[in-house]
């Protein structure tokens, strides 16, 4: 699960994926565990939910390059691009608003483009949180 976002730029709207990925850690009770990958360049935690495995990923780079780490965790630790989940900020969705979506295009998000330009696929699934427009 790879929380999109601008890393260092917490708190902006464009930066919600990487606050719902903390909110989910700690749920989880790993939010102490993250720790910095340098070979995906970005900060990683393992979780446990509901007998599923799961790698939070909380890219280090600005939001245009955040495929480049996600393609580099799905090599390292052998995930297809179906098996990643992208939560990403949706301006096209009220504020609060969340959608699942099931592959397909960028839809004009420049952080879902770096993923599937660094995949080669599309077939990530996505949690659009929406944002609203300013």
């Amino acid at each position: 699960v790879a929380g999109l976002g601008n890393y260092g730029l917490r708190g902006t709207r464009h930066s919600v994926g990487m606050a719902v990925l903390d909110r989910l850690a700690r749920q989880l009770a790993v939010a102490e565990g993250w720790r910095a990958d340098r070979q995906c360049c970005a900060d990683v935690v393992l979780a446990t939910a509901r007998s599923l495995e799961l790698l939070l990923l909380k890219p280090r780079r600005l939001m245009n390059l955040n495929g480049l780490s996600v393609a580099s965790a799905a090599e390292i630790y052998n995930l297809r691009p179906e098996d990643i989940y992208l939560v990403h900020d949706d301006l096209d969705k009220a504020l609060g608003k969340v959608a699942i979506k099931l592959g397909g295009s960028a839809r004009g998000h420049n952080g879902v483009r770096s993923c599937i330009s660094a995949l080669h696929s599309n077939e990530m699934t996505r949690l659009r949180v929406g944002i609203g427009r300013p």
